[in-house]
Protein backbone atom coordinates (compact mmCIF):
# COMPACT_ATOMS: atom_id res chain seq x y z
CA UNK A 1 0.00 0.00 0.00
CA UNK A 2 1.47 3.32 -1.07
CA UNK A 3 -0.36 5.67 1.26
CA UNK A 4 1.11 8.76 -0.42
CA UNK A 5 -1.28 8.20 -3.33
CA UNK A 6 -4.33 8.58 -1.06
CA UNK A 7 -3.28 10.98 1.71
CA UNK A 8 -2.52 14.66 1.38
CA UNK A 9 -1.41 17.49 3.63
CA UNK A 10 -2.42 20.98 2.57
CA UNK A 11 -2.10 23.98 4.91
CA UNK A 12 -5.33 25.35 3.41
CA UNK A 13 -7.38 22.24 4.24
CA UNK A 14 -8.20 21.16 7.79
CA UNK A 15 -5.40 23.34 9.19
CA UNK A 16 -2.77 21.22 7.48
CA UNK A 17 -3.82 17.94 9.06
CA UNK A 18 -3.35 14.78 6.99
CA UNK A 19 -6.55 14.08 5.04
CA UNK A 20 -7.81 11.50 2.62
CA UNK A 21 -7.10 12.97 -0.82
CA UNK A 22 -10.10 14.72 -2.37
CA UNK A 23 -11.95 14.96 0.96
CA UNK A 24 -11.83 16.87 4.20
CA UNK A 25 -11.83 13.63 6.16
CA UNK A 26 -8.80 13.68 8.41
CA UNK A 27 -6.69 10.55 8.75
CA UNK A 28 -6.97 10.97 12.52
CA UNK A 29 -10.76 10.61 12.27
CA UNK A 30 -10.38 7.33 10.40
CA UNK A 31 -7.82 6.06 12.91
CA UNK A 32 -9.93 7.20 15.89
CA UNK A 33 -12.86 5.20 14.52
CA UNK A 34 -10.70 2.11 14.05
CA UNK A 35 -9.19 2.50 17.52
CA UNK A 36 -12.70 2.76 18.97
CA UNK A 37 -13.44 -0.65 17.49
CA UNK A 38 -15.71 0.44 14.65
CA UNK A 39 -15.84 -2.01 11.77
CA UNK A 40 -14.49 -0.86 8.43
CA UNK A 41 -17.95 -1.34 6.92
CA UNK A 42 -19.43 1.01 9.54
CA UNK A 43 -16.80 3.66 8.86
CA UNK A 44 -17.45 3.43 5.13
CA UNK A 45 -21.16 3.86 5.78
CA UNK A 46 -20.57 6.87 8.05
CA UNK A 47 -18.19 8.52 5.56
CA UNK A 48 -19.50 7.74 2.04
CA UNK A 49 -16.57 9.38 0.20
CA UNK A 50 -14.16 6.85 1.77
CA UNK A 51 -13.13 3.58 0.19
CA UNK A 52 -11.61 0.57 1.88
CA UNK A 53 -8.34 1.50 0.15
CA UNK A 54 -8.48 4.91 1.89
CA UNK A 55 -8.79 3.18 5.26
CA UNK A 56 -5.86 0.90 4.41
CA UNK A 57 -3.86 3.99 3.43
CA UNK A 58 -4.68 5.64 6.77
CA UNK A 59 -3.41 2.56 8.61
CA UNK A 60 -0.26 2.42 6.46
CA UNK A 61 0.34 6.13 7.15
CA UNK A 62 0.02 5.52 10.90
CA UNK A 63 2.35 2.54 10.71
CA UNK A 64 4.91 4.64 8.85
CA UNK A 65 4.71 7.35 11.50
CA UNK A 66 5.07 4.78 14.27
CA UNK A 67 8.30 3.53 12.68
CA UNK A 68 9.70 7.05 12.46
CA UNK A 69 8.73 8.49 15.84
CA UNK A 70 8.77 7.37 19.40
CA UNK A 71 6.74 8.54 22.35
CA UNK A 72 8.23 8.39 25.82
CA UNK A 73 6.08 6.12 27.98
CA UNK A 74 6.26 5.74 31.74
CA UNK A 75 8.05 2.60 32.84
CA UNK A 76 5.43 1.73 35.43
CA UNK A 77 7.93 1.56 38.27
CA UNK A 78 7.95 3.82 41.29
Amino acid sequence: MEWRERITVDPGICHGQACIKGTRIMVAVVLDNLAAGHAIEDILQSYPPLTSEDIQAAMAYAADLARQRTVALPTGTS
